[in-house]
């Protein structure tokens, strides 16, 4: 067998591995994981809490970041992406060039073609419910024979190249069902329904066979996930997690640990999986979207990571990265060598819930490529790049943008207003009121651009101009004039004479565009001399209001394209009460995750971020959000808070504000991917209209933070003076902003440089981690030492 490994070897050369001395390799990976993940000290178990090198414990991390992950699905740029499995199937193994997809009845898929190869139907209420390739003597043999495990008990051997079943051992666990099987070094284990494990050792021919004898040992009860490290299987059933000794000669050998591991604090566990850069940190995801850690040398409990609301349903240890597959149909791919952890992708990559999440190790010898497999209840089988080829290369280019980019500053002045359906005229009855806006736009230097975000123009009490804005057509005329309503027109004029009469001759301002939806207005405009800078306007809609049917709440979305930047600006009034939190961030989500603008042309790479083709808000480089997200502050009586107002103890409040507690509690929370400056101002809302005081009428509302503006773009916009303003024809009092925006200028012949490194530069990556999954494989699959593998590998 090393042999042929060896020659397989010698077909692809791999740089050598570089192993370190087990000790000093076990303190270097529990310092790595130790210091993105959190140990909770008040869990009194038999485990002894892991410490870093240098004595201290590891502690609490925040969840993971998702700011910066890529949502492209990662395929390869050659086909077949997916296969249509056209059954109802839950079970699948890879190897190779081959994919076995099973249950009542068994398929095999090429990879290369993705065409069907062989199709056995195992009889009537005969279901497989285990599958595993089995070792062969001769490695290019490797991934033509499986083991089939049934619910009747039955272990069938199937050959590929002959499409044919060539020998079934009846009842190999008598009327039991076969819950597992595994491959380990020259050895298959089964293991079923009842405890039973099986180890089929090898016979004369040096493989495991049906027909030779086997060893029986017995585990307790329950399986939900397990995998084999190190020699040893690790079984999760439960809370409980035990480990075994299948190798072992005696029953006192066989059970590794007295008691299970169990982190009280979790969720059942259902799903484990460890990685080829990270050999001795296994990992265990559950069933509350907790991931614990565990040290497979010593069992030590390294830590636990809180990365989901979600159940998580399937994980993949893939190069350096952890993939994790949700009930949602979601994959998300997380870096855990950082803290916190950071979602590097996550998409949508089935329609229903996930069911399995496999990396094929074998194909970066067999296919030159690091493939991962994902199975969905939608009976979709999903082929995915493990490398993450796309994205390194477009996280290298942006990480690398000053060697091919000229970049300057571009101001803007955002101003957000609930103006509770007034009207400029209004403003004339108070004098503050009425020198409101050359008070505004002559506090500050003159921004480049000034963003008017208004929500409630129209009355949205008044059941006329809610019906009427039901019922009215969606088709609109082209003209501005014509769909533009009165009461719109007038802000928008008010604004332009604004601006004529307060702001510098020398600078004079055009309006640059204007959007309205139902009571939702954004009015931008722009000095007259960066006009010609601007290209690639594009708005759109996303309704919110009667389950995304009425646009009387939801977001004004408007994209530009500044110098070679995107810049997206969204305008949103969210869902109103103070109990509605959980709709309030079901909006947010439904207008992040819309595509409601037009997707950009092949020739704008470099244009957007996160592997987005600019049809998302977070496609772009830098995005600004305001408005009335009518967010509240959560378990405090109206006049606990307005007592903490006027006695200036925002910080209590701030506490209890549900956006902030929302990002402090909820990892899937999507505004977690912006910033927001510190509050220094009381809250905007509610007010009695023409007055300081907040609402004295019979609701008595409290005080709240409706009124808010957010950022994102790393390195790229930054925020000032984050303000309110006294303005008091409407219950909202204004809030604004001023942005400093860093633009770019794309040098093409240096970007194509540029882009030829990067290429180089991975090509260097991609053989460092397939070293490193040729070494797990060949010690974790073929069952060789490290040692004698790097030897291998070496050679």
């Amino acid at each position: 067998m090393q042999s042929g490994i060896q020659r397989r070897v010698a077909e692809s050369p791999s740089p050598p591995h570089q192993s370190l001395p087990v000790k000093k390799s076990l303190e270097v990976s529990r310092a790595l994981v130790a210091s993105s993940v959190r140990q909770n000290a008040g869990v009194n178990d038999h485990e002894n809490q892991t410490q870093l090198p240098d004595g201290s414990v590891p502690i609490l991390s925040d969840y993971p970041d998702s700011s910066q992950a890529n949502r492209k699905p990662p395929r390869f740029t050659y086909r077949p992406w997916e296969i249509a499995t056209k059954y109802d199937t839950r079970l699948f193994a890879v190897n190779g060039e081959y994919a076995c997809t099973t249950g009542y009845i068994t398929r095999v898929w090429s990879l290369r073609t993705g065409e069907s190869l062989l199709s056995i139907a195992h009889g009537e209420n005969v279901r497989v419910t285990a599958i595993a390739f089995k070792p062969t003597k001769d490695v290019d043999d490797e991934g033509k024979r499986l083991w089939l495990g049934t619910n009747i008990g039955d272990i069938l051997e199937l050959d590929i190249p002959s499409q044919s079943v060539i020998y079934t051992r009846s009842n190999a666990h008598t009327k039991r069902e076969v819950v597992k099987l595994y491959r380990h070094a020259a050895e298959m284990w089964s293991l079923d329904d009842e405890g039973k494990l099986l180890v089929w050792s090898p016979d004369a021919s040096g493989m495991p066979s049906l027909q030779s004898g086997h060893r029986l040992f017995r585990v307790p009860k329950g399986h939900a996930c397990s995998m084999v490290s190190g020699g040893q299987l690790w079984i999760a059933s439960g809370k409980d997690i035990r480990v075994f000794r299948p190798s072992a000669s005696s029953d006192a050998d066989f059970h590794v640990l007295v008691r299970p591991l169990t982190y009280a604090n979790a969720g059942e566990v259902t799903a484990c999986t460890a990685m080829s850069s990270q050999p001795d940190n296994l990992y265990f995801g559950h069933a509350d979207g907790n991931v614990t850690i565990y040290n497979r040398n010593d069992y030590s409990r390294m830590g636990v990571v809180n990365v989901s609301l979600y159940k998580i349903s399937s994980l993949a240890g893939v190069g350096d990265y952890l993939w994790a597959g949700y009930n949602t149909g979601m994959l998300y791919v997380y870096d855990t060598t950082v803290t916190p952890w950071q979602v590097k992708k996550d998409w949508h990559a089935h329609d229903n819930p996930v069911c399995s999440v496999v990396v094929d190790e074998s194909s970066v010898w067999k296919m030159g490529r690091l493939q991962v497999l994902s199975l969905g209840t939608d009976n979709m089988l999903k082929i995915w790049d493990g490398m993450l080829e796309e994205d390194w290369l477009e996280m290298y280019m942006q990480q690398h943008d000053s060697k091919y980019c000229n970049f300057r500053e571009v101001t803007a002045s955002v101003l957000t207003w609930n103006a509770g359906a007034s009207k400029p005229s209004h403003l004339r009855a108070d004098r503050k009121d009425n020198n409101f806006f050359r008070d505004y736009l002559c506090s500050q230097d003159p921004p480049d651009l000034f963003v008017f975000g208004f929500q409630e123009l129209v009355d949205l009490e008044d059941k006329k101009v809610t019906a009427k804005s039901f019922f009215k057509s969606k088709k609109k005329d082209s003209s501005e004039q014509e769909h533009m309503s009165h009461q719109y027109r007038a802000w928008r004029d008010h604004l332009t004479r604004c601006l004529e009469d307060f702001m510098p001759t020398s600078q004079p301002y055009t309006l640059l565009h204007t959007a309205s939806m139902v009571g939702l207005f954004t009015c931008i405009f722009i000095k007259s001399s960066q006009r010609s800078r601007v290209r690639h306007i594009n708005t759109a809609e996303v309704k919110r209001g009667m389950k995304g049917l009425h646009g009387n709440k939801g977001a004004l979305v408007l994209r530009m394209v500044i110098d070679d930047t995107s810049v997206c600006l969204t305008n949103c009034h969210l869902a109103a009460g103070q109990t509605q939190t959980v709709s309030r961030n079901n909006d947010i989500a439904a207008i992040l995750e819309s595509e409601c603008l037009p997707q950009s042309s092949p020739t704008s790479s470099g244009l957007f971020v996160g592997g987005g083709d600019g049809s998302m808000i977070l496609d772009h480089e830098i995005c600004i959000l305001n408005g009335d997200l009518n967010y509240r502050i959560d378990s405090m009586p109206r006049d606990t808070v307005v007592k903490a107002v006027r006695e200036g103890n925002l910080t209590k409040l701030l506490d209890f504000d549900q956006l902030l507690r929302s990002r402090r509690k909820n990892p899937g929370f999507r505004l977690r991917a912006f910033n927001e400056n510190p509050i220094t101002f009381a809250p905007t809302y509610k007010y009695d209209v023409g007055s300081d005081e907040y609402d004295t009428s019979e609701k008595r509302r409290a005080p709240a933070w409706c009124d808010r503006l957010l950022y994102r773009g790393i390195g790229r916009v930054s925020m000032e003076a984050y303000r309110r303003h006294e303005l008091r024809v409407s219950d909202h009092r204004p809030v604004s902003g001023y942005f400093r925006l860093k633009v770019k200028t794309v040098d093409e012949s240096k970007r194509n440089g540029v882009w030829a490194r990067a290429e180089h530069e991975f090509a260097a990556v991609k053989q460092r981690i397939g070293s490193e999954v040729k070494l797990d494989y060949l010690t974790n699959t073929f069952g060789i030492s490290p040692k004698e593998a790097t030897r291998l590998l070496q050679g």
